[in-house]
């Protein structure tokens, strides 16, 4: 195994599991075979932050706290600053330009990531959601531009969208990061918009987050290993 592959940052994988302890657990297993995670509500009152600290300052691992904060723009600037301190790389907040804005002025160095549409979502979601009509992806585009002239340093979005955004002129120099990352042969789980690693990275991803079929696997290091070897040449 070649170290540029070990190293390979492009891979996240999503920490979704009960504490801080089985999520330290995992990171262990997994080992140098990951060097990025994603922490996220579901932690969060299970010793999510003091996790996100530890793998960072001890582990020297990059971490992506996933929050999707939402409110008003007051409470979000606040609620930003305070992370900020914890050095954290990637945030998430909700692709209204109201709350990226407010986000983007006390993030310090940490990269701000606007939620376009959840991968979970599929258009019934937002006609229940009383969200203006449109093709969805039309949509996921539409807050992606809208979210970068607010500010965000890069965007979560399905793998299915990455390239209309990528296309986009407000997309230069920016991250997009996918969520709904399936291996071949994977069960779906939840998410509706899936792709696999390597088509996710095709389409203009510069990082894929993948949780259950990596921590879900009898082998997780073998499962993270696999799907490195699924991605392109960086």
């Amino acid at each position: 195994m070649s170290s540029d592959r070990i190293s390979d940052d492009r891979l996240i994988v999503a920490l979704d599991l009960p504490d801080a302890l089985s999520g330290l657990q995992m990171a262990e297993r997994l080992g140098d075979a990951v060097s990025f995670y994603k922490i996220g509500l579901g932690m969060l009152t299970g010793g999510g932050l003091a996790l996100a600290n530890e793998l960072k300052e001890e582990h020297g691992k990059r971490i992506f706290l996933d929050m999707k904060l939402f409110d008003i723009g007051a409470t979000v600037e606040a609620a930003v600053r305070g992370l900020a301190r914890f050095d954290l790389d990637f945030l998430t907040v909700h692709g209204d330009p109201h709350v990226v804005h407010a986000a983007a002025q006390t993030k310090g160095d940490m990269k701000i990531l606007a939620v376009t549409i959840l991968t979970s979502l599929d258009r019934s979601d937002l006609d229940a959601g009383l969200i203006v009509a449109g093709d969805l992806a039309d949509l996921v585009t539409t807050r992606a531009a809208r979210a970068f002239e607010a500010g965000a340093d890069g965007v979560i979005a399905s793998p299915r969208e990455a390239a209309a955004i990528r296309a986009l002129p407000e997309a230069a120099g920016k991250l997009i990061v996918t969520p709904g990352v399936r291996p071949t042969g994977a069960e779906r789980g939840d998410q509706k918009r899936v792709e696999t690693p390597a088509s996710a990275i095709v389409a203009g991803a510069d990082h894929i987050v993948v949780g259950r079929p990596i921590h879900g696997a009898a082998d997780p290091k073998s499962a993270a290993h696999a799907i490195l070897d699924e991605l392109p040449s960086a």
